[in-house]
């Protein structure tokens, strides 16, 4: 295979852009494990006392996460997120408005592989989303199991994330003054192992608990399409029935995340690598859809909704598609 070297002259703004998505990548991949091995080595040091602390303290406020987290604005609106907005570039569009008096229950499309879209336009202000949507707090949720990881818990509160469970997403949707989005990747991490450049195959047809829980609270729906989150990875081939879509699918059971076997580029070579392509990523954020209230909704209205959801998702994807260079012989697949 032959290598193609980055030039020796590239800007200095380019080299920031990469330096920023590389941290970024080594976060989601491994800071989680590096955190865990440092408060173990800790305690083996004379720094222990500060372990035991930390842990009394840990202890004290395990419910934060569920409780709309700790969001600290400084790390939202780092120049980091900026110089990695950049590097792709991300931009959000917004199609319509919405009411900081209400609470939204949003759905973003899809999870790509590493889920670039949600993490820089929800978790961070790199795209402006407060500009845009003033008055709105956004709220990621992401799996509880990363909330039990020691310091990694609280860089993920930092950044407005909070733990994907029906408690945690009941204090978002809770708030009497309105003004939060609970903001929820509903492909989740088996949808990432249908990312590739080229698919709009979405994990979508028979999830309805996002749907049920927009109805209990009586919360408008807002769909999001993120148009070339999937382009920034390639895959290797794992069609349905493989053996290497059954581990997948077997270690996905067991440890609670997939495992897709990706790769794109690298830091100082463009053949090889973990580090995403510099393609563009347009996250559309669509008109809300209105939600009747219902404490105990029957599986017909839950299904009826459902199909509304996914008739306005797969209208907003059509009708900006030509925009984002998207064939207009491709549509959703809704599986």
């Amino acid at each position: 295979m032959k290598i193609e070297f980055a030039p020796l002259s590239v800007p200095l703004r380019r080299r920031l852009q990469t330096a920023s998505v590389v941290q970024w990548v080594f976060t989601f991949l491994a800071l989680a494990q590096c955190c865990t091995a440092a408060f173990i080595a800790l305690f083996f040091t004379r720094f222990w006392l500060l372990c035991v602390l930390y842990a009394v303290w840990w202890l004290k406020d395990r419910e934060k996460p569920s409780k709309g987290g700790r969001r600290i604005h400084a790390v939202r609106n780092s120049v980091v997120w900026r110089y990695m907005r950049d590097y792709f570039p991300v931009t959000l569009v917004k199609t319509a408005e919405l009411d900081p008096r209400q609470n939204y229950l949003m759905g973003f499309h899809p999870h790509g592989v590493l889920a670039v879209g949600a993490f820089l336009n929800l978790c961070t202000e790199a795209s402006g989303f407060s500009m845009l949507f003033p008055g709105i707090t956004p709220h990621l949720m992401m799996l509880s199991m990363w909330f039990r990881v020691p310091f990694f818990r609280d860089y993920l509160m930092s950044g407005g994330l909070v733990s994907s469970d029906k408690e945690s997403a009941s204090y978002v949707l809770k708030n009497p003054e309105g003004g939060n989005v609970l903001a929820i990747i509903i492909g989740g991490a088996q949808e990432a192992l249908d990312a590739r450049p080229g698919s709009f195959t979405l994990l979508l047809k028979n999830r309805k608990g996002f749907i049920r829980l927009a109805i209990e609270h009586g919360t408008p729906l807002v769909p999001v399409f993120s148009f070339g989150e999937n382009d920034l990875f390639e895959q290797v081939r794992n069609p349905k029935g493989s053996w290497l879509r059954r581990v997948q699918h077997r270690l996905q059971k067991i440890m609670g995340i997939s495992l897709p076997l990706f790769h794109a580029r690298g830091i100082f070579q463009y053949s090889f690598g973990l580090v995403p392509y510099r393609r563009p990523i347009y996250t559309v954020v669509g008109k809300p859809i209105p939600v009747q209230r219902n404490r105990k909704p029957s599986e017909e209205e839950v299904d009826r909704v459902h199909e509304k959801y996914l008739n306005e998702l797969s209208k907003l994807f059509e009708e900006h598609k030509a925009k984002y260079n998207i064939p207009e012989d491709k549509h959703l697949e809704f599986i």
